[in-house]
């Protein structure tokens, strides 16, 4: 959002209700909007393009949730609520704002992926099922966007030095790093200018196509 925002755009930022505090500070600071929203809500949709009358040019799909299991000891709920938020409520949202012209032409939207949807990862089925699943989103409604002009990709990040992965173990947190021919993490702005490039109107001939933010990770290599 502070990048998008950098370059020009008006923002909508978006967050879970008990998030609101932050999400009207980090508006304020931005000059843009508010709107806490649990978007696995019934009325997700509805409240969205409420905020909304006047449509919007760029949408970038970056909630995202884990509850990590080994396949073999993964419960319903678990799969069922990382589905719901990093896969069903981006398709649901995106069709809404598609079938009732809340979508400006040339509208480019990203959908934050990662390089587990296209390796795996240990214990973690459900999220890389999840990202593997807005891969193959962003390739089907690559046509139905094209019509219009706009577009909409996925963008795949590796190992991110972030708060949560500082407070992983030393060892993993190496491992992930090692895994970047870069031998280091990546900074949340690598990604945060990926998602920018993809916004911009020039970006218009990459349509369905996955981005890795990686440092040319093996993983999925």
């Amino acid at each position: 959002a502070e990048t998008l925002a950098r370059d020009g755009a008006d923002v909508l930022l978006l967050d879970v209700p008990q998030a609101s505090q932050d999400l009207d500070a980090l508006a304020a600071r931005l000059g843009g909007k508010a709107l806490p929203l649990d978007i696995c809500a019934s009325d997700a949709a509805t409240q969205l393009l409420a905020a909304l009358p006047d449509g919007i040019d760029i949408v970038v799909h970056n909630a995202g949730i884990t509850r990590d299991k080994t396949l073999a000891n993964m419960t319903p709920e678990y799969w069922d609520a990382v589905m719901a938020v990093n896969l069903k409520a981006p398709q649901l949202l995106t069709q809404a704002l598609y079938d009732n012209g809340a979508l400006g032409e040339n509208a480019r939207i990203t959908l934050l992926a990662s390089v587990s949807g296209i390796a795996g990862n240990r214990g973690q089925a459900n999220y890389a099922a999840s990202k593997a699943g807005l891969i193959g989103l962003a390739q089907a409604w690559a046509p139905r966007l094209a019509e219009h002009g706009g577009s909409i990709n996925a963008v795949a990040p590796g190992f991110i030095e972030t708060h949560m992965t500082a407070a992983m173990p030393m060892g993993l947190r190496e491992a992930g790093r090692r895994l970047s021919s870069l031998g280091q993490g990546g900074r949340p702005q690598d990604v945060a200018e990926a998602i920018a490039w993809l916004s911009q109107p020039g970006s218009g001939a990459v349509n369905g196509q996955v981005l890795r933010v990686c440092g040319q990770a093996l993983m999925g290599a």
